[in-house]
């Protein structure tokens, strides 16, 4: 019998484990941490074998295959033998796509992937097809496969999650955008995190649709470098360079496959960024077969996403934001661009190799202050502190909050857009968002 070893037991690896088993594996899973309960019981209801806190080396050297979660990186030592003695290492989407002919539509890129994502399942959802949502967001692909198979799967890939993908093929995939972000896990090479986002158009055939952003110069560039057989549909905010999907006069339109259009001030979604996350979206729906009036329908009443751009409250006449997954530089500078009135943005957290210099003259024209909230501030005080406006140094949501309160004036608006990963302080982007939600509301 021929055996898989899952590393990691999140959403992802738990997933694995319990199709792994279902398909006639012999399964064990190790964790170098501790194990949620809920992932216990699911492992334990499924007669799989688990550790926590640990790796057995001599039972995950033994694996055919194995299984990695996307958190854990290449360089940690159990992933380094593994390597060294020549086990192939897959991904759970890898895996899961073993198992199943269902329709794939996946959607990756530095920022707007989750809000696609969510938007493109609204779609189907309101249409009435038999969808399942996975990757980053929904339940893991494996498990749905596994349990509850879907006839179409709209999946949110990252990088991490392509890096171990090679005989997957999207029948629609979705390239959102590519700056820089995860350079720490890339060796600090733009290059190497580029090839990974590349990845998604990988095996995919003239039956296949790409859909890009073809106003991306780095997306531009590395087109060159590849014979793409699919049918591409590029986007973008105009009608250019022989894009089929942008907005022209006010109206957001889409050419093919099936000629479509309506009021942009019609969209749910606002901004410069929620245009391309909306043509993307719409262009998925369209070559899917959805119906024109429910493409529109739902383009106008898709409720958006937790921790992007969350309208929370406003107190005192200052409206608070939560823009919790705004993880890297470029996705700061699309929620700074949006913003409309004077700005106290808090910014900061574990800093993944971060260049500040692109949002600088937002900030400079937006904001009124700046509240920084990690760790270590040092590298945001050396960035910021020369433009001149009030900055803060704080170490906790509570006090980031209340030096928020302090500073902002009636018609403010208050922005967690923080650039950086959330781990130095937080469990997770979530738990900031949770905080920062908490704490507002109790003001």
């Amino acid at each position: 019998m021929k055996k898989i070893v899952v590393l990691g037991a999140g959403e992802s690896g738990a997933g694995a484990a319990v199709l792994a088993k279902k398909q006639g594996f012999e399964v064990f899973v190790s964790d170098m941490s501790a194990i949620k309960d809920k992932y216990k019981s699911m492992l334990d209801s499924h007669q799989i074998e688990w550790e926590e806190g640990r790796h057995t080396e001599e039972k995950i050297l033994d694996a055919d295959e194995v299984i990695k979660s996307p958190g854990i990186p290449d360089q940690a030592p159990m992933v380094q033998k593994i390597i060294a003695k020549g086990t192939p290492i897959i991904s759970e989407i890898e895996f899961a796509g073993r198992y199943t002919t269902s329709k794939m539509i996946c959607i990756t890129g530095s920022n707007g992937k989750t809000t696609t994502t969510s938007l493109i399942y609204h779609i189907f959802k309101q249409a009435g097809y038999d969808v399942g949502l996975a990757g980053n967001i929904g339940n893991s692909l494996a498990l749905q496969v596994a349990e509850d198979p879907h006839a179409y799967y709209v999946i949110e890939l990252s990088s991490f999650q392509l890096d171990n993908m090679y005989d997957f093929k999207a029948d629609i995939a979705i390239l959102l955008n590519i700056t820089p972000d995860h350079l720490d896990r890339y060796d600090n090479c733009m290059q190497n995190y580029v090839d990974a986002k590349m990845r998604i158009i990988q095996n995919q055939t003239e039956q296949d649709a790409f859909i890009y952003w073809n106003d991306d110069p780095i997306i531009q560039r590395e087109l060159k470098k590849y014979d793409i057989r699919s049918v591409t549909y590029p986007f973008s905010a105009l009608k250019e360079n022989g894009s089929i999907g942008y907005i022209e006069e006010g109206t957001y339109t889409i050419e093919r496959p099936t000629p479509f259009n309506m009021e942009q001030e019609s969209l749910s979604l606002t901004g410069t960024h929620n245009i391309y996350n909306s043509l993307a979206a719409g262009i998925a729906s369209d070559i899917s077969g959805i119906k024109k009036e429910v493409i529109r329908k739902s383009l106008s009443d898709f409720p958006g996403v937790e921790h992007r751009l969350e309208k929370v409250c406003r107190v005192g006449g200052v409206q608070y934001v939560n823009d919790s997954k705004a993880t890297n530089v470029d996705a700061c500078w699309y929620a700074l661009e949006s913003m409309t009135t004077p700005t106290i943005l808090i910014i900061g957290g574990k800093d993944k190799g971060n260049d500040y210099e692109p949002i600088k003259p937002l900030v400079r024209e937006k904001c009124r202050a700046i509240v920084y909230l990690g760790a270590d501030n040092q590298k945001l005080h050396d960035n910021f502190d020369s433009l001149g406006l009030p900055v803060v140094d704080t170490h906790n949501m509570r006090d980031c909050v209340d030096a928020c309160y302090r500073l902002a004036q009636p018609g403010d608006t208050v922005l967690l857009s923080p650039c950086c990963a959330s781990f130095d302080l937080f469990k997770n982007m979530e738990d900031r968002g949770e905080q920062f939600k908490t704490l507002v509301r109790a003001l």
